[in-house]
């Protein structure tokens, strides 16, 4: 058979995306279902995630501005105290709560007081770190195993094709450029799924490490308020 009755005779076949999904083999439609599916998830995190660290830098600026507008540290803890606090504030309120157990009740539980101290705001500070890193991972995992995982559905899709021209004994193109495509739109799928989910988790990460940076400085400028109090309330009690 010569190419022309070859192509003559091959049936008419969908290229749209759409027909080469349903044409592929099962296997390589369960990658590119769950590719797709990884993807959509991907941006949902993103979404959520850029929305959580506009509104966290937010609520920084807004509890800086708060916290050196002049305002007592009494009347700072109060107004944060009775509502779930977040970042910075959660930083204070942690702070806040271990002096006041000090130097509150029968007795003062003054030694040690900066370590005590110190240790609340390391272990809050470790706390609103873990909550902005929350489902990053996902990110890092789907833009580092979405290329191979897109390629293992290619070599399927291209195994099949291959199979499939020994068995019809036909090689013209109309007949493999299919199989090629369909394997090849896993691989596409696997990019799609991985490019945006890496230059994601890049830029998130980064942001995650800008607000760390913030929320350590503010508990050490913090710690040194406290401290010059403590300093001051023994010299008083001595």
């Amino acid at each position: 058979m010569n190419p022309a009755d070859a192509m003559q005779a091959a049936p008419a076949i969908d290229m749209s995306l759409f027909g080469l999904f349903w044409q592929a083999h099962f296997v390589v439609k369960i990658v590119m279902v769950g590719l797709l599916g990884a993807s959509i998830w991907c941006w949902s995190i993103i979404v959520d995630k850029t929305l959580l660290f506009r509104r966290t830098d937010a609520e920084m600026d807004a509890f800086e501005e708060a916290f050196w507008s002049g305002r007592s540290l009494e009347e700072l803890y109060r107004s944060y105290n009775d509502r779930p606090a977040k970042g910075l504030a959660a930083v204070f309120v942690a702070a806040m709560r271990e002096w006041k157990r000090s130097f509150e009740g029968s007795g003062r539980q003054v030694q040690s007081l900066s370590q005590r101290i110190e240790k609340q705001l390391d272990v809050t500070i470790q706390r609103e770190v873990e909550k902005l890193e929350s489902r990053l991972l996902f990110l890092a995992s789907i833009g580092s195993a979405g290329p191979y995982i897109g390629l293992f559905g290619t070599v399927w899709g291209i195994m099949t094709a291959f199979t499939s021209i020994a068995a019809s004994k036909n090689t013209s193109l109309a007949v493999v450029a299919p199989g090629i495509a369909e394997a090849l739109f896993a691989t596409a799928i696997g990019l799609f799924a991985a490019i945006p989910a890496v230059l994601a988790y890049n830029k998130l990460q980064a942001s995650v490490a800008k607000s760390q940076s913030r929320l350590e400085g503010f508990a050490d400028e913090f710690s040194a308020i406290l401290s010059r109090q403590i300093d001051e309330r023994l010299s008083l009690a001595a």
